[in-house]
């Protein structure tokens, strides 16, 4: 089975993870969805630093889903000063089968997404501009900004219309199933 990794990188609040979570319910069984947040805060309990043991165990799981996942989505900040490497090893790693999307929103507006979300009482407008990291390309070839013009809708067709050669026959047969 040929694998396509999906890499959603960008800042806190940007949509990544609500993307990442429709693209998986989309994709059907078998999608595996590496969220950064659960194996760094959930898993391992680890603060976002240089050489944190994150890094190791997304690569591990990410990898894991070649040849046994149709889709295998990383989604996180991922900022490229510590996650880069990781990120262009994971790519080379799938044979160049990645697409890689970075959110490209102004602060201003991660900051209304993030009032809408749960983890609102968790951390405020003062951690946000403190995680802020504006422009944080990984700077691969064919990486895809998504920018606050476009709606979820626009950013879930374009993702599953990139390249997805058998996305849309396993969407259409994921729908059917749920429709028996």
């Amino acid at each position: 089975m040929k694998t396509k990794l999906i890499i959603l990188r960008g800042n806190s609040g940007s949509g990544k993870t609500t993307i990442a979570k429709s693209l998986q319910d989309r994709f059907g069984d078998g999608t595996l969805l590496v969220s950064q947040d659960v194996v760094r805060r959930d898993m391992l309990n680890v603060r976002d630093r240089k050489g944190n043991l994150s890094l190791e165990l997304i690569r591990q799981i990410t990898e894991y889903g070649k040849g046994k996942c149709e889709f295998v989505i990383l989604e996180g900040i991922l900022v490229k000063e510590r996650y880069g490497e990781m990120l262009m090893d994971l790519i080379r790693f799938y044979e160049g089968n990645a697409d890689v999307y970075y959110f490209d929103l102004p602060f201003e507006k991660t900051v209304e997404r993030h009032q809408s979300r749960e983890l609102t009482d968790a951390f405020g407008e003062e951690s946000l501009r403190a995680w802020w990291r504006p422009k944080d390309y990984l700077g691969t070839a064919g990486e895809t900004m998504l920018t606050e013009e476009m709606t979820e809708e626009d950013i879930l067709d374009l993702i599953c219309s990139s390249g997805h050669r058998n996305a849309e026959h396993k969407i259409k047969f994921s729908q059917e199933m749920k429709g028996k």
